[in-house]
């Protein structure tokens, strides 16, 4: 997730879970494509496994294409091409780096259910990856679902440097050229936030999300030019 409230959610048991906060709509089910895809598309999300919990949060956090900020610094890292960029080269190494343990996170909702569930997702053409490279090496990268014109980012992780204000602008000009009409990023981070994220009312969002997903457009695995 891009944001940091799963991790209120992942020392809980079962009988703690119904009671954590309104924005939970439910608690069951399991993680396979068609209830990946079902939740997706009402505007939920899994956030833990034992027992599977589904969220919508209220509001919402999302990145508007013509509000998005890039800073004159990061002008200049992307003028220099310090890094290349990619989609869908490496989805399995992207959610395996989103899910180890960081500086700024020790724990993790990105359990082997997860990453099997999300494979899955990638195998069926729902699921798709950004990946950032550095002389040879995963740097940094982005997944998350993509429905006609509207895409959710799931995680993100850097190991460089200004690598995930790199990879999130280049996923913003993806998915602009290609149509999508919006940018789900759940929560806000200190990132996301500084790139010009906000956040609005949960009916706003689903009915921007039913707008979005009906536009007959698709992520496709290759960047605009330049």
């Amino acid at each position: 997730m891009f944001g940091s409230l799963k991790k209120r959610v992942l020392s809980l048991t079962s009988a703690e879970v119904p009671f954590v906060d309104e924005n939970l709509v439910e608690i069951g089910g399991d993680l396979n494509v068609a209830s990946l895809l079902k939740a997706y598309r009402s505007g939920c999300f899994p956030w833990t496994v034992h027992p599977v919990t589904w969220w919508s949060p209220d509001p919402r956090a999302i990145i508007d294409f013509d509000s998005f900020h890039i800073s004159k610094s990061l002008r200049r890292v992307l003028r220099k091409n310090l890094f290349q960029v990619t989609l869908d080269r490496a989805f399995d190494e992207v959610i395996q780096q989103c899910a180890k343990p960081a500086s700024n996170r020790r724990s993790t909702w990105i359990t082997p259910e997860f990453i099997s569930a999300y494979k899955d997702m990638h195998k069926c053409g729902y699921a798709h990856s950004l990946e950032v490279w550095e002389s040879g090496a995963l740097v940094g990268g982005i997944y998350g679902i993509a429905l006609g014109g509207y895409f959710a980012g799931e995680s993100m992780f850097h190991r460089a440097s200004n690598a995930s204000k790199v990879g999130l602008a280049k996923l913003v000009q993806h998915l602009r050229a290609r149509g999508f009409a919006l940018f789900d990023i759940q929560m806000p981070t200190r990132i996301t936030l500084q790139l010009g994220a906000r956040v609005i009312p949960r009916r706003d969002f689903l009915q921007r999300m039913r707008d979005a997903q009906a536009l007959p457009v698709t992520f496709a695995a290759e960047l605009p030019p330049e």
